[in-house]
């Protein structure tokens, strides 16, 4: 799995788990917490908000700017599609993980 796809999961994990929360802690997505920079963790936001996976977020290009600015990180939440494409990784890793020890069994 590459890096991104990870980054991808780990955001909307802690998305999902913020749910239970009244108030997110901006400080869990910043990129300190992820280990990248902070243009790499725009661009992962950007495509999960065009993917329609997250929400709360706007997307701003501004003049002399090489790279877009996420703004309203504060407001940012886990969408409906967002919570099925975790569901369905997970069920993915599940089953390649039951494959990998089949496979060792066999081997």
């Amino acid at each position: 799995m590459s890096e991104s796809i990870k980054l991808i999961y780990k955001i909307l994990k802690i998305l999902e788990q913020s749910m239970d929360y009244p108030e997110f802690d901006v400080d869990r997505l910043s990129p300190e917490a992820l280990g990248i920079s902070a243009s790499r963790r725009d661009a992962l936001l950007e495509m999960l908000l065009k993917k329609g996976y997250i929400d709360g977020i706007e997307v701003k290009k501004y003049i002399g700017d090489k790279y877009n600015t996420v703004i309203g990180i504060e407001n940012i939440k886990i969408t409906i599609d967002g919570l099925e494409y975790l569901e369905d990784n997970s069920l993915m890793k599940k089953a390649a993980n039951l494959a990998k020890g089949i496979a060792e069994i066999v081997s």
